[in-house]
């Protein structure tokens, strides 16, 4: 198989996979033609990237997509809001964009879709996006708990 039809087979795989996490459409917004990707010592798709940027890699345990930061901007433009938004509390922007966790009790609202385990974009009451991270609550967990980590950041800006 010659390369360009193996970065073709790839493009169209991370494409369907970001279909099914995100929604229909979203991957082609994701993921553009340009897109290369580094593979593991097995020979599977480990991360997608466009140029010397990495967009997201492909977790070996269940095969879902987690985003770098170039990636949840790119998922942020492809999607409308609220689609797997998580509003928190201006006053804790700062430290979110820092990487650290965000709390239930700052969660002003999230996407009532959204469940644990998703990846998820986090951004703050104006609706600028501040970091990517894994939910560790439901999204009406989120927004009814006082209590706990509600979104586990990987990356803040």
């Amino acid at each position: 198989m010659s390369t360009e039809s193996l970065k073709s087979s790839y493009l169209k795989r991370v494409r369907t996979i970001a279909d099914y996490q995100f929604g229909k459409g979203v991957g082609e917004g994701l993921f553009p033609e340009e897109c290369d990707f580094k593979l593991s010592s097995t020979k599977r798709i480990r991360y997608v990237l466009l140029g010397e940027d990495r967009l997201a890699t492909l977790r070996a345990g269940d095969g879902r997509l987690t985003l770098s930061l170039n990636g949840a901007k790119r998922l942020f433009d492809c999607l409308g809001a609220p689609d797997y938004r998580v509003i928190i509390k201006d006053e804790v922007r700062e430290f979110i964009a820092q990487g650290k966790n965000a709390m239930a009790k700052h969660v002003v609202s999230a996407d009532g879709q959204i469940r644990s385990g998703d990846e998820v974009i986090v951004c703050d009451e104006e609706g600028l996006l501040l970091a990517t991270g894994n939910a560790l609550l439901s999204g009406e967990e989120m927004a009814a708990f006082n209590y706990g980590v509600a979104v586990q950041i990987r990356k803040g800006s």
